[in-house]
């Protein structure tokens, strides 16, 4: 077997391994579906739904309850964990995170914001109470993308910058908490338990006049991310390198940056801050699939999706008939993670 053979045996094994990932995670996705849309206070099969057997009540509330929270378990899931990915792969810092960086942060930072001040001067006939939260949320990670976006340009490739923007993300993370610790002390008893059940991350306020935005923005996101996965790794071997390449490194950045907004900005005033998600996942592929970002980033997006709706679905049936906030469930798990990785640097170091 000659040379380019065995280099074509090769990238044709290669392929077909990428498609078996890619299809395994797809059907599991599905499977994880199947297993939520029959879970629940009322536990009720898909496959009763079409049968007639039941209550219209009870078909009508899977409707318009469970399966509206079932696609925005996906489209959050998919938009965290594929703007994680994204973010580490244009800061080649495989610890970069939506929420590390402070973007979630910032975004829930405005959207309390909105929730305290924006809807009282909100015309509730012109729809603006609905949708000014998802643009105070936008505005907010797109503000603190921007933020971290020049600190790191000021470090270049230094060997401090990764730490820098680190403590940048810390420092965020902190002036957002101060802000909204100031803005639940003036809130009222309503907007205190919207604020707080809101910042622990929850799917509960699914409904299809807000999942039917989100099947419209955050696609676009994922779509943009997706587009850029051959771009970011020639952006590994370095700015420098990829710009001789022909690579458009400005627009590339701009690009992430307002795709990860976007979307980072939908997901959080949907459903408030759901921590770790953009960090575990692509981590987690990574790992496993190497670094490129043309099969990391679809399978990031499906590796999100998939554990929010398994995450969600145990929310809801570990402690019925009330449900656990599903962002505290997905910081049990990244927290350990998160340590587990810095312990382990520091014992390689």
């Amino acid at each position: 077997m000659n040379t380019l053979t065995l280099d074509r045996y090769r990238r044709s094994g290669l392929r077909s391994r990428q498609s078996r990932i890619l299809w395994g995670l797809t059907l599991a996705l599905v499977a994880a579906l199947l297993a939520g849309a029959s879970s629940g206070a009322l536990g009720i099969s898909p496959w009763v739904i079409f049968s007639g057997e039941l209550d219209p009540m009870a078909v009508q509330a899977w409707w318009q309850l469970r399966l509206p929270r079932l696609l925005l378990g996906v489209l959050v899931g998919a938009m965290l964990a594929g703007s994680g990915a994204a973010m580490q792969g244009l800061f080649r810092n495989p610890l970069a995170d939506p929420t590390l960086l402070g973007l979630a942060s910032g975004a829930g930072l405005f959207v309390a914001l909105w929730i305290v001040v924006g809807q009282e001067m909100a015309l509730p006939q012109a729809g603006a109470s609905l949708y000014g939260q998802f643009v105070a949320g936008f505005l907010g990670a797109l503000a603190v993308c921007l933020t971290v976006f020049a600190i790191a340009r000021r470090q270049g490739g230094s060997s401090g910058a990764v730490m820098t923007l680190l403590l940048a993300g810390l420092a965020i993370n902190t002036l957002a908490g101060a802000g909204g610790g100031i803005l639940a002390f003036i809130a009222s008893d309503e907007q205190l338990r919207q604020i707080s059940l809101w910042g622990m991350g929850t799917l509960t306020g699914a409904l299809w006049r807000t999942v039917g935005l989100a099947l419209v923005l955050v696609p676009l996101g994922l779509w943009w991310l997706w587009r850029s996965a051959g771009e970011l790794d020639l952006l590994q071997l370095g700015e420098s390198t990829a710009h001789a390449a022909g690579l458009d490194t400005p627009r590339l950045k701009r690009r992430i940056i307002i795709a990860t907004s976007l979307g980072v900005g939908i997901s959080v005033a949907l459903t408030g801050v759901i921590g770790f998600l953009g960090l575990l996942v692509p981590h987690c592929l990574r790992l496993w699939l190497g670094p490129g970002h043309r099969l990391l980033i679809p399978a990031s997006m499906l590796g999100g999706a998939l554990l929010l709706v398994i995450a969600d679905t145990l929310a809801r049936i570990l402690a019925m008939p009330a449900e656990i906030p599903v962002g505290l469930l997905t910081s049990l798990l990244g927290g350990p993670y998160f340590l587990y990785l810095l312990i382990r640097r520091s014992a390689i170091c």
